[in-house]
């Protein structure tokens, strides 16, 4: 089974899959009304507690953070902390599940996956509709104007990085054999 994480310190995004790609877990942790970093943490942990201790994890993918700078996004000190935050949020899965992590770039996992940015796109708007259209059983929430709820593009960030674990490792294999 392959575990995905979009690390967030505002909405945390959880996909299992099997190994034929199914969906057996996919839900987001809300730590938005938490201000306390290592309450967050603890929050993380339980919500990965209680979805792992059911179902054995074979590798664990992870959404590593942006690194660079773009105008109009994050500052420096909210870059500091997200990076900050992953490296907990991997040390808890280290820590639970005795398993390192491994790491994709949200490209690196789009493009795995097939998802292609249109230029001048959202990112997450095309991921979300790709997941719909894709993942049987896939459902997002709405709101009255027609957005998705928080937490649904968390979720298909996660399915998207859990996805595309899966396909490393198929890919893995393949090349061992």
């Amino acid at each position: 089974m392959i575990l995905g994480i979009d690390v967030s310190t505002s909405i945390t995004g959880i996909t299992i899959l099997d190994k034929d790609g199914e969906i057996l877990e996919c839900s987001h942790i809300d730590l938005r009304k938490e201000k306390n970093f290592f309450k967050k943490a603890e929050l993380v942990e339980t919500a990965l507690i209680r979805a792992t201790e059911l179902i054995d994890i074979e590798e664990v993918y992870i959404e590593q953070p942006f690194t660079f700078f773009s105008s109009g996004q994050s500052s420096a000190a909210t870059m500091a902390i997200l990076q900050r935050f992953n490296g907990v949020v991997s040390w808890l899965c280290y820590e639970h599940l005795s398993l390192e992590p491994k790491y994709l770039t949200a490209n690196e996992a789009r493009k795995l996956c097939g998802i292609k940015i249109p230029r001048g796109e959202k990112a997450k708007k095309v991921v979300i509709a790709f997941v719909v259209d894709k993942v049987p059983g896939f459902d997002v929430e709405y709101t009255r104007q027609g957005n998705p709820r928080p937490g649904y593009a968390d979720r298909a960030d996660s399915y998207v990085v859990a996805k595309a674990g899966l396909l490393c490792k198929k890919q893995e294999t393949k090349d061992t054999d």
